[in-house]
């Protein structure tokens, strides 16, 4: 779906979240769709992908995510924008041991990259991370749009930490959550207006989403 900016886990269709329920949860990404969430309730009794069981798809799809290299990457995709920075981030379990990764490609030639780990995190704290040091891989200067798959993270620098800002970096119900990260990144894509954050589809054969990807996950794996 063209306006759908999320796969639901359980039943594989595109969802957006709704705008006030990623206000409520600043920090969380549902996994399911609203329809499948809601029977799951029926069914269990209890929520499915609320935030304490959020995250970036199962474990089992990341695992599958995970096994692609750098090189086989490249060799399945070719898709997408070919200029630009793209960012993205890993948990596997949602809290857990995760990645980050960003790539600034020119003209589909890889300009820079970068990458990093840490033994227990969230996934939208390595979308936010993957971000913040993508924006240091363009020169002061140079005009760039900085792609992450994460709709959360490009709705909260672009729609919602302006507001946090004025109220002291406090969200209307409370605190902004992963403020370490939020606001530096706010930040540092407010002191470069040549720079623009936007979304990519996640898993869409956009090759340097993928690419990405890959630099994300690569923690887990033994071949970069």
């Amino acid at each position: 779906m063209a306006d759908s900016s999320l796969t639901c886990t359980a039943c594989g269709e595109g969802f957006t979240p709704s705008p006030d329920l990623l206000e409520r949860f600043p920090g969380w990404t549902p996994s399911q769709c609203p329809r499948c969430y809601r029977g799951a309730r029926r069914r269990t009794g209890k929520g499915a992908g609320g935030p304490a069981a959020r995250g970036g798809g199962s474990a089992s799809s990341r695992a599958g995510e995970q096994a692609l290299t750098l090189a086989e990457v490249l060799a399945r995709y070719d898709g997408g924008p070919d200029t630009g920075v793209f960012t993205d981030g890993a948990a596997s379990p949602n809290p857990g041991p995760g990645g980050w990764g960003a790539v600034y490609v020119v003209d589909g030639e890889v300009i820079a990259t970068d990458r990093g780990a840490e033994a227990h995190t969230t996934n939208n704290r390595m979308e936010l991370t993957a971000l913040l040091h993508g924006v240091e891989l363009v020169p002061a200067g140079t005009p760039a749009v900085v792609y992450s798959d994460s709709n959360l993270a490009v709705r909260t620098v672009n729609e919602w930490a302006a507001g946090w800002a004025a109220r002291g970096w406090r969200r209307k119900t409370g605190p902004v959550e992963n403020l370490d990260l939020v606001q530096p990144l706010y930040e540092a894509v407010r002191a470069r207006p040549e720079l623009e954050l936007r979304w990519i589809k996640a898993h869409a054969g956009n090759r340097w989403n993928e690419y990405a990807d890959s630099l994300a996950t690569a923690y887990a794996r033994e071949q970069l």
